[in-house]
């Protein structure tokens, strides 16, 4: 039968449908075949290539023919056991069958064998469902590869196996290995791992490989006690690789000196392993939770015994050293002032044992000289991470005996370096290290109040050799003082450095400082107690000098006891802290009590101060009369000595809860209003009595409450009434509720609420509510918040008789409704408050939907916010994906109070019972209350992913819903996009923008988490907007002429921000301005580089569309986000990506980018200056991306910039320069940034040359410096101290000057850069396209700052002189009279050569007298055009102009005098 289907299938339907059996069919083949020569062995070639392709090796040796005891399969003989006799046997079979089969396929049985191998391993790994997230095998697993690996021995013991091919194979099928499998194959020298590890081509794939699988790995050793041994002998066996290869001796981290790739691969994969260790400490860890094992597993590999006898002693300190470095460097985001003010909370004990666990063992092999060597060459080398630099320099002086005299001289070596060339960086170093050896307390390093004094206490201090020194200490403490805790404050005060008299201002002026600023902080340095410890990390407060006091008095006692002497220091502080004295410790002595008949320590002691006279006569009257007056008070059993304490009568409050309790007891029938309304009068009378209410406080007179969100606080009593008349409220309302449902239980709430808002009483109410919900919300009971949410509904309900609410941030600065300001205090940043916010929603609608269901809407919209409503759209969309579909028919219909009567707890059943009910439904038709794109994208912002409720995957399902599938086809009149992605972008970018802008973007606590320049929220929305800009891209391409003319929708966005802007250039309006710019950057650089550089179009020539970002750049980035000629790095370098990605698309990507770099030196030529500045670090990239992408050598016009690169060095080498490439003004800007990064004395070596250079050069060259020279005064280095601030001006006012006097050497004119015009074809369109505004503004003070360089006489004989001098002094003025010169004065200084010259009003003195000097020296034609410029210039300095019209009138004068040259 099987015959006969196999001929029916061969046979065909031909034009004669004979049916031809099987062997003709053959016969045929093979004779059509044969006329064709050379058929046969193009076949067989085509025949081995198919078998090695899909050959399944693991089932090999089912294959094989032969006898039957050959018939093998290799799946069978690992899957059962084997007696150790037959293993020899069987593998010789195997190795036979492999042998015939290689010979069969004409392949090397080597590769072969390797090839099978490798897919059994795979097999084998892939045998655990779970494998792609475990590193380790299980027990069967393992017994699987054993035999395996025995097979495997055989052959490579037999020369048929090939390790390089096994490799290969393995890489193949990389993700379905597990590590522990690699490990038995090194193990049982199968292949090493360094060899199999070197056979990986991508770098970078073997270390994410190698990363994820270790990270496994630890994961699973403290997972499970299983195979414990093994697990741990395996990160052993890495980690002693990884430093065996990583570490060698001779070789250096930053280079590969050795071939092959190892070194790279081990260093980068325990870096990663640190920095995710580095990263959970920081994210903070919780005991026994999964990361905390891994990371505690990883951090054990830093044990000594790890490395026993393996790895050299040398390659060891490397490894140790270069970890500890890492540590030390890990994200250094915290600045010195930071680091001043929080390192207290950085002591051994408050750092996390993890990390001082590992400081500890890093500790073992380096020696304590070399660690504190390491720790000075960190620090002077890299920035760092205070908070583990510090909490390293804590381990180490409680680690390390020997480490408190070390960091004693290291302290010491640093304040000598830093008093002699007055070093901020090593003065700041000296005092973080030593505070911080000090918090761990006097038996491990000195006490900062004893080093202090030791340092600074004497005359042999450091800052005893001059008053440079003196000055440079007190300014240094000085500078402190806004960021250091008050106890370091009080240490500089109470011991004082030694100061000769007559410097003592310098002390007197820093004392009035330091306790200005203790007032501030509600410190008083006169209140401090006798026998605090100045050394302690401990703060004094405004508070704390009562609660000292009696600390202070028994001790004075306990010493005086065992003395029987007045203490040393109460006599000191009757006289030299006597306000303390008199006002904390004399009353805390002096308590009134009942005088024991034996005189006791405390009499003896009073009277021993009443002897010396240190107690005044009145005070210690008083103190007996109040001791005589407690005899005759005394209770019948109060033992003598006893203190008595004042009564305190609570009647008033006990009436008040007596009169709560008979309201509870009338709710079990709330419609008696008669009787409900008596009781709540009675309450509202008891109030008023409690808290001294007057009668008259039934309406409000002032028009807005004030509250503070972060910090609301009330007194003791307030607080007590308040929680009285809420949980009264609440417990009301449940009793109530149990007998009628809310619309059928009379208005006793409203009454009720009422009483809460008289005017005094309704803050503290608002203030308790903010308590309750802002910061105990997720603690509250489910009565609390159906309590709470009730009443929110009535006080809206009261809305037009209440005042407003003014909040402070993160909430709106305007004034708030109630409900408003309800919606304010619920927020949906975190899971808790996201399900508090939901029951309080939930609970609000649904009791005012059910207590107004008969009344009018109004009613409804007037106690209900819509920020409310959409924040329950917003939720139960979010957490419900039920809620998503279009609601059916079969909606229900009940009555509005069945959520009411739901069990409490079951929330999620009351959301969605609201949610399909009809009548909240037709609510949401109302358009106040839509949920619209921009609203939900304001709450998803405020989202935290880190603690959000949905997980990362969910998250992202709903963003993809929300966005495409609700809101982008959505109607735009119902809040969405009408299907415009472009629309939807916009919104994004826009919110995006206003949220980071706004308070609520920016978290006060302190663990901030900062991103997208300081705002805080759902990243995930940032992430939506980069892959909806990529599907925007991506989309179908409009017509040409069409969207070309609208340009990318980003640059819309901006440019309609920007205009909203106010203009100026006072300080608010410059930030506010510069604050926006720097978001358009940010998100600009988050979004594909052809954004800012669109594809070409198709037509000839290809020129890509850059229009808007160059108008971007010329109008905005220009002024706010450049260095003085140049943007900054980021965007310069995203501009080329998307140039050369531009390219890429183009037909002719050379005469692309020649096109567009030839257009930005017309129409944005500070793209071109940037690149001359970040070249040396933008070549590479460039040169790389073209080589790969567009083969060939680099575009014309980017080889220009390499040219002006080029000859900028060769200007200042010491060989002759060559002449400037063209353009020259490109050529003028390279050399310029080359000028600017050299030294002084090479400067003025090197300009010389200038002597020989065209004209062009020069004068393009003597721009760029007076930029140079503005800049130096505007854009400092942050870091720099005045001093070098000046010394910097310094060198950029000379070069100005050497380039000055070649221009007048050579007579080549240079007045015409101070006359730029927009208008100019040559040098204006150009050189104002190249600097700010600002800088253009300012070049009248870069004009008189030269004032020392001019050639007088030269200049006298330019024809513009005049006039341009003329011009610049008008405009100097102008731009000292509007404060503008104050950003480029220069602080005093030392310096001789720059003393007056940052003053603005010495500068325009000498510019006066300059210019007074000249006029009288100009010829006839320097005025031409002065009357033109003095009607434009008005009066700014008569006197001037009066030279300047006596001048030229004179000069008419004598010109009418003179007799006519007729011939």
């Amino acid at each position: 039968m099987s015959d006969s289907r196999v001929q029916g299938a061969a046979s065909g339907r031909g034009s004669g449908g004979r049916r031809r059996a099987w062997s003709e069919l053959l016969a045929g083949r093979v004779r059509r075949q044969e006329r064709s020569p050379g058929r046969g062995q193009e076949l067989q070639e085509s025949a081995v290539l198919l078998l090695r392709s899909h050959l399944d090796w693991s089932h090999l040796l089912l294959e094989v023919e032969g006898p039957p005891h050959k018939k093998l399969c290799l799946g069978s003989w690992i899957d059962h056991d084997v007696p150790e006799a037959c293993t020899h046997l069987s593998s010789s079979l195997i190795g036979s069958a492999l042998r015939d089969h290689a010979s069969l396929l004409g392949v090397p049985v080597a590769v072969l064998s390797s090839q099978m191998v490798a897919s059994s391993i795979v097999r084998i790994c892939e045998a655990e469902a779970e494998h792609a997230h475990r590193a380790l095998l299980d027990s069967v697993q393992r017994k699987k590869l054993s035999s395996l690996i025995e097979i495997a021995q055989y052959l490579l013991a037999h020369s048929m196996f090939s390790r390089l091919s096994f490799c290969q194979e393995l890489w193949k099928v990389q993700n379905s290995l597990l590590l522990e499998a690699l490990w038995h194959l090194h193990v049982q020298n199968i292949v090493s791992l360094q060899e199999l590890l070197e056979s990986h081509a991508d770098l970078q794939a073997t270390v994410a490989w190698l990363f994820r699988n270790l990270r496994l790995l630890c994961e699973q050793i403290e997972a499970s006690c299983q195979h414990t041994d093994i697990a741990r002998a395996m990160l052993s066996d890495f980690v002693q690789m990884f430093v065996s290869n990583g570490f060698q001796k001779n070789s250096d981290l930053r280079r590969n000196v050795q071939p092959g790739q190892m070194p790279q691969v081990a260093v980068a994969v325990l870096e990663r392993m640190l920095i995710l260790a580095l990263e959970a400490l920081g994210a903070g860890l919780q005991e026994e939770s999964p990361t905390h094992k891994a990371v505690s597993c990883w951090f054990s590999v830093f044990s000594i015994h790890t490395f026993c006898r393996t790895i050299s002693t040398d390659s060891l300190k490397k490894f140790f050293s270069h970890t500890l470095t890492q540590i030390l460097t890990y994200k250094p985001v915290l600045r010195v002032s930071d680091a001043v003010q929080m390192q207290r909370e950085w002591s051994f004990a408050r750092t996390h044992p993890l990390l001082t666990s590992v400081y500890r063992r890093l500790f073992v092999i380096v020696s304590p000289e070399e660690l504190i060597s390491h720790l000075q060459e960190v620090l002077e080398t890299h920035e760092v991470n205070w908070q583990h630099v510090l909490s390293c320099v804590s381990t180490l002086v409680i680690c390390l005996p020997e480490a408190q005299q070390l960091v004693n001289d290291w302290v010491a070596r640093l304040l000598a370096r830093a008093f002699e060339s007055c070093d901020l960086d090593s003065m700041v170093t000296a005092f973080l290290v030593v505070r911080q050896a000090a918090l761990e307390g006097p038996s491990v390093f000195l006490s900062y109040a004893d080093w202090f004094q030791a340092s600074f206490g004497s005359a042999k201090g450091y800052h005893g050799c001059s008053k440079k020194a003196l000055v440079f200490l007190f300014k240094f403490l000085s500078d402190l003082v806004p960021f250091e805790a008050p106890r370091y404050m009080q240490v500089h005060i109470l011991h004082p450095p030694l100061v000769p008299s007559k410097y003592r201002s310098l002390l007197t002026d820093y004392i009035t400082l330091a306790k200005t600023r203790l007032a501030d902080l509600k410190v008083s340095i006169e209140n401090l107690g006798l026998y605090e410890d100045l050394s302690s990390a401990r703060d004094v407060t405004e508070s704390q000098p009562h609660s000292q006091a009696p600390q202070d008095v028994e001790k004075a006692l306990l010493v005086f006891e065992h003395t029987g002497k007045i203490p040393v220091a109460v006599l000191e502080a009757s006289i030299f802290r006597r306000p303390y004295y008199l006002s904390h410790f004399l009353p805390a002595l002096l308590t009134p009590r009942v005088l024991p008949r034996v005189p006791d320590t405390r009499v003896a002691f009073i009277e021993s101060l009443k002897r010396a006279d240190k107690i005044p006569p009145s005070l210690y009257s008083t103190y007996r009369q109040a001791c005589s007056a407690a005899e005759r008070e005394k209770p019948e059993d109060a033992a003598p000595g006893m203190k008595v304490e004042p009564g305190h009568v609570e009647e008033p409050l006990e009436l008040l809860t007596i009169a709560l309790g008979e309201l509870r007891a009338a709710m079990t029938d709330p419609v008696q209003y008669d009787v409900l309304s008596a009781q709540i009068a009675v309450i509202s009378e008891r109030v008023g009595s409690v808290l001294g209410l007057s009668e008259d406080r039934g309406s409000f007179e002032a028009s807005k409450i004030q509250l503070s969100v972060l910090a609301p606080e009330l007194e003791q009593q307030e607080q007590k009434v308040v929680d009285l008349l809420l949980t009264s409220f609440c417990q009301n309302l449940m009793a109530a509720s149990s007998f009628a449902p809310p619309d059928r239980q009379g208005p006793w709430a409203s009454r009720f609420v009422m009483t809460m808002c008289e005017r005094t009483l309704l803050p503290a109410v608002l203030t308790r509510l903010c308590q309750l919900l802002h910061r105990q919300g997720p603690s509250l009971s489910a009565s609390h918040v159906l309590g709470l949410a009730a009443l929110a509904v009535h006080l809206g309900e009261s809305r037009s008789a209440l005042p407003e609410v003014h909040m402070g941030p993160p909430a709106p600065a305007r004034g708030l409704s109630i409900p408003e300001f309800f919606n304010s205090l619920l927020t949906c940043g975190t899971a808790e408050s996201s399900l508090l916010c939901l029951k309080f929603c939930t609970a609000a609608i649904s009791y005012s939907l059910c207590k107004f269901s008969s009344q009018s809407r109004d009613v409804l919209y007037s106690c209900l916010s819509p920020g409310l409503i959409k924040k329950f759209q917003f939720m139960v969309f979010r957490l419900f994906s039920e809620a998503r579909d279009p609601l059916s028919q079969e909606d229900t219909a009940g009555h509005p109070s069945k959520p009411w009567c739901l069990p409490s707890a079951d929330w999620q059943q009351v959301a969605l019972y609201l949610w399909k009910q009809r009548t909240f439904q037709e609510l949401l038709k109302e358009e106040q209350f839509h949920l619209t794109y921009r609203n939900w994208l304001q709450l998803e912002l405020e989202i935290q992913p880190e603690v959000d409720s949905l997980s990362d995957t969910e998250r992202r399902d709903f963003h993809q819903w929300a966005i495409h599938e609700h809101f982008l086809p959505k109607p735009a009149a119902a809040g969405g996009c009408d299907g415009d992605l472009e629309t939807a972008c916009t919104v994004l970018v826009d919110v995006l923008m206003d949220f980071c802008q706004s308070s609520r973007s920016y978290d006060h606590s302190e663990s901030s988490d900062l991103v997208l320049g300081g705002c805080t929220g759902n990243r995930d929305i940032f992430s939506r907007l980069q892959e909806m800009a990529v599907d925007l891209e991506q989309g179908p391409v409009a017509p040409y002429g069409h969207s070309s003319s609208r340009g990318h929708f980003l640059f819309g966005v901006f440019r309609r921000r920007l205009r909203a802007l106010a203009s100026g250039w006072d300080v608010a309006t410059h930030l506010r301005r510069q604050r926006e710019l720097l978001m358009c950057k940010r998100i600009l650089l988050s979004l594909p580089p052809s954004v800012l550089v669109g594809s070409p179009q198709g037509e000839q020539p290809a020129t890509p569309d850059c229009d808007e970002f160059f108008h971007l750049v010329n109008s905005e980035l220009r002024n706010f986000c450049s260095h003085g000629g140049a943007l900054t790095h980021d965007i310069t370098v995203h501009f080329f990506r998307g140039l050369l990605n531009a390219c890429s698309r183009s037909r002719d990507p050379s005469l692309t980018a020649n096109l567009t770099l030839t257009t930005c030196q017309t129409e944005c030529p500070i793209i071109l200056t940037s690149a001359l500045l970040w070249w040396p670090r933008l070549e590479p990239e460039l040169h790389c991306r073209w080589k790969k992408c567009l083969q060939g050598p680099l575009p014309r016009e980017l080889q220009r910039l390499r040219e002006a690169q080029q000859f900028a060095r060769s200007f200042l080498s010491p060989n002759t320069a060559s002449p400037a490439p063209d353009p020259v003004w490109v050529s003028a800007a390279a050399l310029h940034f080359a000028i600017q990064q050299v030294g002084k004395e090479s400067v003025e070596r090197e300009l010389e040359k200038l002597d020989c250079q065209q004209e062009e050069l020069l004068v393009f060259l003597f721009f760029f410096s007076l930029i140079g020279l503005l800049s130096s005064h505007l854009t400092p280095h942050v870091c720099q101290t005045s001093s070098a601030k000046a010394v910097n001006s310094l060198k950029a006012l000379d070069i100005c000057g050497k380039i000055l006097g070649f221009l007048e050497k050579r007579k080549i004119s240079w007045l015409v850069l101070f006359q730029l015009r927009e208008t100019d074809a040559s040098l204006g369109h150009i050189l104002l396209r190249l600097a700010p505004d600002q800088y253009i503004r300012l070049l009248p003070f870069a004009f008189y700052s030269l004032l020392s360089y001019f050639d007088k006489d030269a200049l006298l004989r330019e024809d513009a002189f005049l006039h341009v001098a003329v011009d610049m002094y008008l405009k100097l003025i102008c731009l000292f009279v509007d404060g503008d010169t104050s950003a480029v004065s220069i602080p005093a200084s030392g310096i001789q050569e720059l003393q007056g010259q940052g003053d603005p009003v010495g500068l325009l003195t000498k510019a006066r007298l300059f210019l007074l000097q000249s006029i009288p020296q100009c010829p006839k034609k320097s005025f031409s055009n002065i009357a033109e410029l003095l009607a434009t210039g008005g009066d700014c300095d008569p006197e001037v102009i009066t030279a300047l019209l006596s001048r030229q009138q004179a000069m008419s004068d004598t010109d009418l005098y003179q007799e006519p040259h007729l011939f």
